[in-house]
């Protein structure tokens, strides 16, 4: 990896190691969101399934890192850190922001390194070809909190909590800045399966913005509509790992 002001070796976080795991997937957080929202997922798919997350700079224990203003340097970076984590097929699940990043670090390892994923998965996010003319990072403080309780995707007591909310808030500007100026720049699409989740209730996201994510993959594409808004993924978590491992061949975790 180059040497640069985000070469800090935190970059990811593998909160259940799981060595002999035949496949590794890479979570990468939504807008204003951490590596920790992925600690669940990691619990429940190890030992099977070798789950990295990606922490961004600007939030947590990275807090005071320069945060990264649009998608493609993000993406660009986090390919470099996931240089030294190619031992082993990879796979990516991004949730909406996070969804944009996991398809631009696809195409540059495609791109750099002849790499192909096993499989990309992605949630609550429009196909990168749909265009949507969003500029909620422009509006004050207040309108950036209305949106977040509107998306119910940070927690009540944080959105209470003054001092905290002065502490995330120049990352959740960012985040949403980089989120809705980021554009598609056409190109070959990927060749690995893609599977698309989505609320069937997201306002950020229509059922057929998000099975647009089909156009963007020559291998096999699959899309599921769940109950819920924006973080459904709270009520379906369950059945989203099953999808997971599924896909992966995995099968069924260990109790």
């Amino acid at each position: 990896m180059s040497s640069n002001a985000y070469d800090n070796g935190l970059w990811t976080r593998r909160y259940h190691p799981a060595p002999d795991s035949p496949v590794r997937l890479v979570c990468l957080p939504h807008a204003g969101g951490s590596a920790s929202f992925y600690f669940p997922v990691s619990r429940s798919l190890s030992p099977a399934v070798d789950v990295l997350a990606v922490q961004y700079p600007g939030r947590q224990d990275r807090r005071h890192e320069p945060l990264v203003p649009d998608i493609q340097t993000l993406a660009q970076l986090v390919a470099d850190e996931l240089s030294g984590w190619l031992d082993r097929p990879l796979a990516f699940f991004g949730h909406s922001m996070g969804a944009s990043v996991a398809f631009e670090v696809a195409r540059i390892l495609r791109r750099d390194r002849g790499i192909e994923l096993a499989h990309l998965f992605v949630s609550g996010r429009r196909a990168p070809s749909r265009f949507r003319d969003e500029r909620v990072h422009q509006e004050s403080d207040e309108g950036l909190i209305a949106e977040m309780r509107k998306l119910a995707g940070t927690a009540g007591s944080i959105l209470g909590d003054e001092e905290m909310l002065r502490m995330i808030m120049p990352a959740i500007r960012n985040d949403y800045r980089a989120a809705e100026t980021y554009r598609y720049e056409p190109g070959p699409p990927l060749e690995c399966p893609v599977t698309s989740f989505v609320g069937d209730a997201d306002p950020k996201v229509t059922l057929d913005e998000a099975r647009a994510w089909a156009e963007h993959t020559t291998g096999d594409f699959e899309f599921e509509a769940f109950s819920g808004g924006h973080f459904y993924l709270a009520a379906h978590q369950a059945a989203i790992l099953d999808r997971i491992r599924g896909e992966l061949g995995v099968g069924v975790a260990a109790v």
